[in-house]
């Protein structure tokens, strides 16, 4: 069965490739890649990254939780759902000055990016004021600005647009046909609305999804089909691999073997060639030999510092001593 045909994927392509039809990519031609030899796959993902990047170059992001927990959400995998008892404790938003100096320290440290994550269905008009003011004084860094606040009301992206944002982080998370098994609160379409408004406020996508949720390989090639079918493709593309987290509902999901991970990477380069293809949530998890063959893979965009919102993250250290083992530098 031709999963590209269901009607959840053709809404999807109404909405957001109306004139690229001879462009998609199908899930059988994904999951054709994901089936190749190993070493086959990889030497194709290395060959597309050297035709649009430098392979010795890395984007170096760091992404700072300044609202966390009490989202009313109920994402399988999410330790800030107020619906799960995860250890996670509620806080308001950060005062700026706060934000600021993280984002200094970010700077200091080499990353070139900042990212802002809040733990909202979607902020409200008070939020995004506020919001405003921490993305017009991390912009006057000399940092790349990016958000990731939930679904936004129509307005909103170009007002964050104005304020100086970048780029706009939303995650598909996975295929539509294995979304709802992960999330009940929130449709495919309300994510696929999303990234509408950001594309129509001229902002920078940032959009990715999570694996190792329990979903098939046919799944995981439904995913990467999906972000490479969106037009234009997203300029970001974090490839998260589940960090299982006591509470959750995730929590005793079975992972993925680290050469599948490996493989989602190299598809994920060949299908989204001249997106920067994160190494992001998981990483802490993953061996430095495992995070050099992803790097081989095509990945070129890591978050960098010692937590990802709520969950840990290989130390700044920790990346430069691998960095200067693989002969990488950041971008």
């Amino acid at each position: 069965m031709n999963q590209a045909a269901t009607p959840q994927t053709l809404q999807f392509h109404k909405k957001l490739v109306p004139h690229a039809s001879e462009q998609r990519w199908t899930v059988e031609a994904v999951a054709e890649l994901f089936a190749l030899p190993f070493n086959d796959l990889l030497f194709r993902a290395q060959t597309v990254h050297r035709e649009y990047f430098d392979p010795h170059k890395v984007q170096l992001s760091t992404l700072l939780s300044i609202k966390t927990g009490g989202c009313p959400e109920d994402c399988g995998y999410c330790p800030q759902s107020v619906r799960y008892d995860t250890g996670v404790t509620s806080q308001d938003l950060m005062p700026l000055e706060e934000v600021l100096d993280a984002a200094k320290a970010a700077k200091a440290a080499g990353a070139s990016r900042f990212c802002m994550g809040a733990a909202w269905r979607g902020p409200k008009q008070r939020d995004i004021e506020e919001v405003k003011q921490m993305i017009a004084g991390v912009k006057s860094l000399g940092l790349q600005t990016c958000a990731t606040l939930g679904m936004l009301k129509e307005g909103m992206a170009g007002e964050l647009k104005d304020a100086g944002l970048d780029y706009y982080n939303h995650n598909l998370d996975t295929a539509p046909e294995k979304y709802d098994d992960i999330i009940g609160t929130r449709g495919y379409d309300d994510r696929l609305d999303t990234l509408r408004q950001v594309r129509e406020a001229g902002m920078n996508v940032c959009c990715g999804g999570i694996v190792g949720m329990g979903e098939s390989r046919e799944e995981r090639a439904g995913l990467l089909a999906q972000l490479a079918n969106l037009d234009p493709q997203p300029e970001s593309v974090p490839i998260n691999n589940l960090v299982k987290v006591e509470g959750t509902p995730l929590a005793d999901q079975e992972g993925i073997d680290w050469s599948e991970f490996v493989r989602t990477i190299a598809v994920a380069r060949i299908v989204l060639p001249q997106s920067f293809v994160r190494l992001s949530a998981g990483r802490q998890q993953m061996p430095e030999a495992m995070q050099a063959l992803c790097f081989l893979a095509g990945a070129n965009s890591i978050f960098y510092g010692e937590k990802l919102l709520t969950t840990g993250n290989p130390e700044a250290d920790g990346d430069r001593a691998l960095f200067a083992k693989l002969d990488l530098q950041p971008l």
